[in-house]
C-alpha cells in the first residue's frame, strides 16, 4: 500500500523579544528551576501590527540531561489597544552555546540550539481571534540583555 503524505506548511505570523532579569534559581529532584522574569519586550507582527511585552516569565526546568524545558507565559499589549495572552511549552538544548551566551550576556543563532515552543494566544479582541483557532510554533535563540527572540509560525 502507497502512502502519501502531505506535511502541513508553515504561514510565518511574527516575531517577538522579550528581555530578562538574571533567573532566580532553586534546585530539586527534576533539575534546576530557573525563573526568568520578563522585563519589557516587542512583538512584530508579519501584517505590520506591533505590541509591547508588559509582564511574563518562564519557569525552565533545567533537567540533568542537558535540556530545559520551558513554561512561560506573557501579556502582549498591542498598540491598537488589544490585550494578548500567551502561553507556551517548550524544549531548549542547553548546550554549550545557550550556556555560554547565559553567563555572558551574548546571543546565540536560531541554529546553534534545538529551542522550539508551541504558543497558544487568548484574548477578547474580535480582531485578534483567529489567533485562538490555529496551532502555532516557536524557533527562539538567546539575545543579548539577556533576552530571547522568537520567530512564530502558524501551522496550515
Amino acid at each position: 500500500m502507497d502512502v502519501v503524505v502531505n506535511p502541513p506548511g508553515l504561514e510565518y505570523i511574527g516575531s517577538y523579544t522579550a528581555f530578562l532579569k538574571p533567573p532566580l534559581q532553586a534546585g530539586g529532584p527534576f533539575g534546576t528551576r530557573m525563573i526568568f522574569e520578563a522585563t519589557g519586550g516587542d512583538f512584530h507582527a508579519a501584517s505590520g501590527a506591533k505590541g509591547k511585552i508588559l509582564h511574563g516569565a518562564d519557569w525552565l526546568l533545567a533537567g540533568p540531561a542537558g535540556w530545559g524545558r520551558l513554561d512561560v507565559r506573557a501579556q502582549i499589549q498591542m498598540d491598537d489597544g488589544a490585550v494578548l495572552y500567551v502561553q507556551y511549552f517548550g524544549l531548549i538544548e542547553m548546550n554549550e552555546a545557550v550556556s555560554s551566551a547565559l553567563k555572558n550576556g551574548t546571543s546565540t543563532r536560531f541554529d546553534q540550539q534545538y529551542f522550539r515552543s508551541n504558543p497558544r494566544f487568548e484574548t477578547s479582541d474580535p480582531r485578534y481571534a483567529w489567533l485562538q483557532q490555529a496551532v502555532f510554533v516557536g524557533q527562539g535563540r538567546i539575545i543579548e540583555g539577556p533576552g530571547v527572540e522568537y520567530n512564530v509560525f502558524r501551522i496550515t
